[in-house]
């Protein structure tokens, strides 16, 4: 048999499935079996249905769009974890960068570039600081509690738990400032504690005199919110999250934290504020010192105390709200809000600061690198007296709205100043001082120079000269015929009366006997070191000089014709020094006139107060010499005096060389002075004046005069014809 016609085997799947022209078998067991294919071809078919139905859906429009949409999804999921995943690695490795280049937290807390000033009375009390203010190195440890509560309460509440940078923070800051109407990162800025403290570094970034115009325009860099500046920023507290702990953070911060008035730092603005340390402050007053940290300059209580105490009233609230206070303790700190201590809130001598800074050495005052604490003359008492006084008079004397000015200085005979006004505003600092920076006309204020080089050349009070029409000829400006103020004539008058009555004639005659030069010389070494004029109206004060001059050339006269350098420093140290890198003792320079004239030009001036044209100057009981003045038009009024213990200066007139309406130097300058020196002698024993009434003259003709200055030849003789001309034989 061959292997086609063998028979085949049936398959096993062919056993399944009859074969056509073949009837099922329809015996009892295969009865079993043909159920269970009729539930495989029920489930088949359920199968197939299922297919066909996905065929027939796949088939339309909503399946390619789903179709799309996975792909489209697929590819912007890989396309963004990829691009998280390197975002993620250049972060890790900006981090990094940064955090290799972070010093240690004790090289962050002290990083100004000046240094501070501490400026002391004559008692050893502080009153006024200058540069950036640093008080000492302060901790989140050793800071009051309440003081490092009110910081994160009010600037960063989940301080403690983000990682540098709080996204929701920052969306909250940009919901507010469009819907504000402004640019979504100007204004809040959402920043925490973190990035402040970056920004406060600059970004590591230090600050180096030469590549920038001023400091502040560094620091104006360093708070610049452009976007690219705030990734830096993000970068950069991130990365000291990772180096330093939240506690060495929150202390860099506490300690680099502008505050306003100079103070750089939680322990100089408490010093500065409440002469306390920022270990001690309570809740009130930790409330206010957080509120500086929004707007310090504005908010700064030494510029507007109510407004910073409402601001602390805020804070107060934020503390309570996040359990940092209790209700108790809330309620006493609003109900008892923090005071400046004494010596802020009188703010003396601001003026008076100004002027030692700007005279004293550089290198240890406008721009010291250092701290310095500088021991000075001021008085606050007599400081007080001159702020005082001046206010009474403009509140009392002066008509409502005026813009008339005044200023004040008081000084010892040796040129220590105690007292110091510069202006109408008292509680200033860097404004024009009118004592120290005005040059002003000094009108009559000037002739007791003429007379105290008289008195030197040997001439006596009682010495006449005739106060008639009188004209000079001047080269290049014709005939000059000065006045009186009364526009009188007196005849044949004392020098003693000429000068009491402030006779302009008399002053002119006498300057020219005595020599223009030697006028020049005496008071230019009495310490009037502007450009004196060169003609005969230097008699009348035609030249111009400021207030402190005139003050220290007066105190020359008082102290027994010596010159005096005017001086506010007596002490400078290094902070934590003892040994003073400067001292001074004494402004008393060389003799300028003898004993003797000082003490007749002395008598001279007495009858000026007790006489003459400053009468209003009198004080109950003492003995006061002085010289009024007013300049032509009356743009300037002045009035010099002195007591046996002080000299004090008045000038009173307009910025703008407006003319004075109705007032003289006898007038309100004079009521000033007397004001003033009221406060200043109250409680004191009255002493009389170093003075020396002449002796009566023994003989009509002209005394012998010394000739001690001018040393040229004939200068005898043309005094001589001079005196026979106007005083006569």
């Amino acid at each position: 048999m061959t292997e086609s016609r063998r028979r085949k085997t049936p398959l096993v799947a062919d056993k399944r499935y009859p074969s056509k022209g073949r009837k099922p078998a329809t015996t009892k067991r295969a009865a079993k079996p043909a159920g269970k294919k009729a539930t495989a071809r029920k489930t088949s078919t359920r199968k197939t249905a299922r297919k066909k139905t996905r065929k027939t859906s796949s088939g339309g429009g909503g399946g390619f769009f789903r179709r799309m949409f996975r792909w489209i999804w697929r590819v912007i999921w890989g396309v963004t974890w990829r691009l998280g995943a390197v975002a993620g690695m250049l972060l890790a490795l900006a981090v990094g960068v940064v955090y290799s280049s972070l010093p240690d937290v004790d090289a962050l807390l002290d990083g100004r570039a000046r240094g501070s000033v501490t400026l002391l009375d004559r008692d050893g009390k502080v009153f006024a600081w200058r540069g950036d203010q640093f008080g000492g190195v302060i901790t989140a440890d050793t800071v009051s509690p309440h003081l490092k509560n009110a910081v994160v309460a009010t600037e960063d509440k989940r301080f403690y738990r983000h990682f540098g940078v709080s996204p929701r923070g920052v969306a909250s800051a940009v919901r507010i400032n469009l819907s504000e109407g402004r640019g979504p990162l100007s204004g809040h800025g959402g920043s925490t504690i973190t990035q402040q403290t970056a920004k406060l570094l600059c970004l590591g970034v230090p600050y180096e005199p030469s590549e920038w115009e001023s400091e502040a325009a560094y620091e104006a860099d360093c708070r610049q919110g452009s976007l690219w500046r705030k990734a830096k920023e993000a970068v950069y507290a991130i990365a000291m999250e990772v180096k330093y702990s939240k506690d060495e953070i929150l202390t860099i911060y506490l300690n680099r934290a502008f505050l306003g008035a100079g103070a750089r730092g939680f322990e100089a603005a408490s010093q500065r504020y409440f002469g306390i340390s920022a270990a001690e402050v309570n809740p009130a007053q930790a409330a206010m010192l957080a509120g500086l940290l929004v707007a310090p300059t504005r908010y700064a209580p030494t510029n507007n105390l109510k407004r910073s105490q409402d601001r602390a009233q805020l804070v107060v609230g934020l503390m309570e709200a996040q359990g940092y206070l209790t209700s108790a303790q809330a309620s006493s700190a609003r109900s008892n809000p923090a005071q400046l201590s004494e010596a802020a809130a009188a703010r003396a001598g601001g003026y008076f600061a100004d002027w030692v800074m700007a005279s004293g050495p550089e290198f240890f005052t406008r721009n010291t690198t250092e701290d310095v604490v500088i021991r000075t003359t001021l008085d606050q008492r007599i400081q007080k007296s001159a702020e005082e006084a001046l206010q009474y008079i403009f509140q009392e004397k002066v008509r409502e709205g005026s813009k008339a000015q005044a200023a004040i200085v008081v000084m010892s005979a040796d040129g220590a100043v105690r007292g110091m006004v510069g202006g109408r505003k008292t509680r200033v600092s860097g404004a024009f001082n009118r004592a120290t920076q005005a040059l002003r006309q000094t009108g009559s204020s000037f002739k007791p120079f003429v007379y105290a080089t008289a008195l030197e050349l040997g001439y006596s009070p009682l010495d006449t000269v005739v106060d008639e029409p009188y004209c000079v000829n001047i080269p290049g400006s014709g005939q000059w015929c000065p006045k009186n103020y009364t526009n009188k004539f007196y005849g044949r008058v004392t020098l003693a009366d000429a000068l009491k009555n402030s006779l302009n004639i008399p002053a002119v005659k006498v300057a020219e006997v005595a020599g223009l030069d030697n006028v020049r010389t005496v008071a230019s070494e009495f310490g009037i070191d502007s450009d004196l004029a060169q003609g005969p109206a230097l008699a009348l004060g035609a030249s111009e000089s400021t207030l402190i001059e005139m003050t220290g050339a007066y105190a020359g006269i008082l102290n027994g014709g010596s010159a005096v350098e005017p001086y506010g420093l007596t002490e400078l140290k290094l902070l934590g020094d003892e040994t003073p890198v400067m001292v001074t003792t004494t402004g008393i320079g060389e003799r300028v006139i003898n004993d003797k004239a000082a003490k007749q030009l002395t008598w001279m001036m007495e009858r000026v107060v007790s006489e003459g044209t400053g009468a209003r100057a009198q004080l109950p009981g003492w003995q006061v010499a002085g010289k009024t003045g007013t300049t032509q038009a009356a743009r300037d009024a002045w009035f010099i005096g002195f007591t046996a213990d002080y000299v004090t200066g008045i000038w009173m007139g307009y910025d703008d060389n407006t003319p004075l309406s109705g007032v003289t130097g006898g007038g309100l300058p004079a009521e000033i002075w007397r004001e003033t020196m009221l406060r200043v002698t109250e409680g004191m024993t009255p002493t009389p004046l170093p003075m020396l009434a002449p002796d009566p003259p023994a003989r009509t003709a002209q005394p012998q005069r010394q000739q001690r200055r001018n040393k040229e030849t004939g200068l005898d003789r043309a005094i001589n014809n001079l005196l026979n001309n106007i005083f006569g034989n």
